[in-house]
């Protein structure tokens, strides 16, 4: 009899059991991160007796979830993309507008200004031309300035975000290191059995945290779950959680990286983060705001070097050499934090190869014995020259000397162009100032009464004035031999020589003498004779006004691939093309996780008609032990009014 009633008692425990699991499951349908939970029956020990083993009942060996560990990673996975993309696609949209802005874009300001001097090249001598021109250049200055603005704006707002998030990432593994620690103790109170809840909120925590970076979780014995993030770095590790805060990199204390902190040891993890939130800033700030701000830098640096070192060949109105028109940014260097010697560093443009410059960042490093360069892809670069200031080192566009004694070990980090945009400005503003004409003139010969003297067909025409020139202290005069077909030139002091040519075969060429260009065409007679002279009160001449104009469509950036709006237009192309590829992505990602959720919720999720059913079928089968308790009793009366007989 007593077996009867165990066995019952056991079933009315059970299902009674069963019961509440199921409310508390149909209670908790529309909990954020609750997974329903199945309660583990097992057959209690059968007793042995003559006729064989007699069940003795039922146990309730655990309440578990029914959870999917592959399907929430998935999950977490998928959700950390989403993020990642998104947070992207904003922040690189907002700079593709602002690059492909025709008022506030740079495209729209190199074009008025090349029209400006085109419009003057028109007229050189028309003084609104010449001003419209300074007031053109003003205006493409201030372009280069608000870009600059609006980019080092957007990298204060980047900082601050990043430092917003990584307060919400150190509370969430603070809080997950404690909820291990209350999943350690619950476990151990229980002998085992997982306490379900705490393993819910601790999921949604770990959900949470995948937002903002990558998450990966180890399982450990004692119940607790030891977190990593990006590519591998240890977030929280049982009950003790690491702290992320924002720092100065080793090279600037403008620059921020993200730091590691467990006690007094810091450590910069900024290339383990990986997606979340935080990844699609860094990534972002990697793949568009730097190269963005390198590149508007780039065309400020190649624009002034190149249109001062034209200017510089012209002569104003007074007569006098074409001075520099824009003032330049210059190359930004800064040396590593625990470098323990005493080097340090001269970087320049090397103008004769500045469309080697990139928009990269480049590390210099010193082992013991020789330097070496790498650039922001990790790449080496080839170097030239010894470092001196006689052999500079020489590489993408850039003068490196170093100076001091370095040791093994040191490095130094070089910004090429980072403050291009910035550094640009304009330097003149009289409009005499502007250098339109050539410094020289060529034509022929002539008496006194100014009727040129050649008897025959040739001509010379000025072509340009290198950067060997400087002013003619006196004219210099070509004179033509029939018989050697040859010319020989004097300014009757330190300029002599001779030009072979033939009228047949070498019209057309161009010849260069004292750093001045010009093309011989048509068939000199003998003696004829041609001069170069200081082009004084040339008001009227335009020849360094529209070399100045071919600027525009001089094939100057790229290793000599495209012009200053050709750079421009692939800056603009590329972020459009990185946002819109972000886009895609995070749109592709959402879809994914929304596939993961449906397929988690299906297995962990509350399904509100099977716990229907499993309320029927618990109470029933609890009233069915009730009623073998009511039978037992039945029983165990009729036995007792059979013995009082």
């Amino acid at each position: 009899m007593a077996t009867i009633f165990g066995t019952a008692t056991s079933g009315l425990l059970a299902y009674q059991t069963q019961l509440r699991t199921a409310e508390h499951n149909i209670a908790n349908v529309n909990t954020p991160g609750y997974t329903r939970q199945r309660v583990d029956l097992s057959a209690q020990t059968p007793t042995l007796t003559g006729s064989g083993f007699v069940g003795t009942g039922v146990s309730v060996d655990t309440i578990r979830r029914t959870y999917d560990q592959f399907l929430t990673e998935r999950v977490r996975d998928t959700a950390s993309s989403v993020e990642r993309y998104d947070i992207y696609e904003r922040f690189a949209g907002r700079i593709s507008d602002v690059l492909g802005d025709p008022v506030a874009g740079l495209n729209g300001g190199l074009e008025g200004f090349f029209q400006a001097v085109q419009t003057l090249a028109d007229n050189p001598a028309s003084v609104p031309e010449r001003q419209l021109l300074l007031t053109e250049a003003d205006s493409l200055v201030a372009r280069f300035g608000y870009l600059d603005d609006q980019l080092n704006s957007m990298r204060r707002e980047l900082n601050g975000q990043l430092d917003s998030m990584l307060g919400e990432i150190n509370s969430l593994s603070q809080s997950i290191a404690d909820i291990n620690q209350d999943i350690v103790v619950a476990t151990g109170r229980s002998g085992g059995n997982p306490p379900n809840d705490l393993l819910d909120s601790r999921d949604r925590l770990i959900e949470e945290l995948s937002k903002f970076v990558s998450v990966k979780t180890v399982s450990q014995d004692d119940g607790s779950l030891n977190v990593f993030i990006g590519t591998g770095q240890s977030l929280v590790t049982g009950s003790s959680a690491g702290t992320l805060s924002l720092g100065g990199s080793a090279y600037s204390a403008d620059y921020k990286v993200i730091r590691y902190s467990v006690g007094n040891s810091s450590t910069d993890i900024t290339s383990n983060i990986s997606g979340g939130q935080l990844g699609g800033l860094l990534a972002f700030r990697d793949e568009i705001l730097d190269p963005s701000q390198n590149a508007i830098g780039r065309i400020g640096v190649v624009l002034a070097s190149e249109f001062n070192a034209q200017h510089a060949l012209g002569m104003d109105l007074d007569g006098n050499l074409g001075g520099s028109f824009f003032a330049s940014g210059s190359p930004a260097w800064s040396a590593n934090n625990d470098n323990s010697g005493s080097g340090s560093l001269s970087v320049s443009y090397d103008t004769s190869n500045l469309d080697d410059l990139t928009i990269k960042d480049y590390i210099l490093s010193y082992d013991g014995s020789s330097w070496s360069l790498k650039d922001s892809d990790g790449d080496s670069v080839t170097m030239t020259g010894s470092g001196t200031s006689a052999s500079p080192f020489n590489a993408d566009g850039l003068n490196i000397v170093v100076s001091g004694t370095a040791s093994s070990g040191d490095s130094f980090q070089i910004r090429p162009t980072r403050n291009g945009a910035d550094g640009i400005g304009l330097l003149i503003s009289d409009v005499r100032r502007i250098a339109a004409a050539a410094p020289v003139r060529i034509g022929e010969t002539t008496n006194s009464n100014g009727v040129p003297t050649n008897s025959g067909t040739g001509s010379f025409s000025l072509d340009s004035v290198g950067s060997s020139f400087s002013a003619l202290s006196a004219s210099i005069t070509f004179t033509y031999d029939a018989t050697a077909d040859e010319f020989s030139y004097t300014d009757g002091s330190s300029i002599s020589g001779t030009l072979s040519y033939d009228p047949s075969s070498n019209a057309g060429d161009s010849y260069t003498v004292a750093g001045i260009t010009f093309t011989i065409n048509g068939t000199p007679a003998n003696s004829d004779s041609f001069v170069i002279s200081a082009n004084s009160k040339g008001v009227g001449d335009n020849h360094n006004m529209l070399a100045l104009a071919a600027l525009q469509t001089d094939l100057t950036m790229e290793n000599g691939t495209t012009n200053l709006q050709g750079a421009y237009g692939q800056l603009i192309s590329d972020t459009a093309t990185r946002t819109r590829q972000a886009e895609i992505n995070r749109d592709a990602q959402f879809q994914l996780n929304q596939n993961a959720r449906e397929q988690r919720d299906s297995v962990q999720g509350v399904n509100l008609d099977e716990e229907a059913a499993n309320l029927l079928r618990f109470q029933q089968a609890y009233q069915a032990m009730a009623r073998v308790i009511t039978v037992a009793d039945s029983m165990f009366q009729t036995l007792l009014s059979a013995t009082q007989r």
